[in-house]
């Protein structure tokens, strides 16, 4: 019996203006069993959320996953820090990106894959300067511009 192809896809809309994207990731998340359910729902929010290590593991923060509504006494924290699941050379490559000055991992994408599993995009990123988010605006204007012609 295949699954369903999931149409959840849950973005941060916002990370791409603030920051440039070097390097992507697709990582599994640690979850409870109402937090998989509230995220199926379609109730999650990356804005703000950010990756950060604790003895070399990966940690999502700021990831708001809504309560389930039909959620009883096993109600889960919608602001707790989620595991992340890479591999030791993914995670160890992440860590030494991090040491450097002025990247950071943000958290991208949350969807749910073909085997059912809710994954999340994480990106290195570098934070972008107040020109470089003029230069971004300039290039969407001429884009949109040249497309309608």
């Amino acid at each position: 019996m295949t699954k369903a192809k999931s149409k959840i896809e849950i973005k941060n809309k916002r990370a791409s203006f603030e920051y440039e994207f070097i390097e992507s990731f697709t990582a599994g998340i640690v979850l409870s069993g109402t937090e998989i359910k509230s995220i199926r729902a379609g109730k999650a929010s990356l804005s703000d959320s950010y990756c950060y290590f604790v003895n070399r593991e990966l940690f999502v923060k700021n990831m708001h996953v809504a309560d389930y509504w039909w959620g009883s006494f096993n109600k889960h924290d919608p602001k707790r820090d989620r595991k992340l699941l890479l591999s030791k050379r993914e995670l160890s490559r992440l860590f030494r990106a991090t040491q450097e000055k002025g990247l950071t991992i943000i958290a991208t994408r949350l969807f749910i894959a073909e085997n059912g599993y809710a994954k999340l995009n994480i990106s290195l990123a570098k934070g972008k300067r107040e020109y470089d988010k003029r230069h971004s605006i300039k290039e969407k204007d001429l884009r949109r511009d040249g497309e309608r012609m």
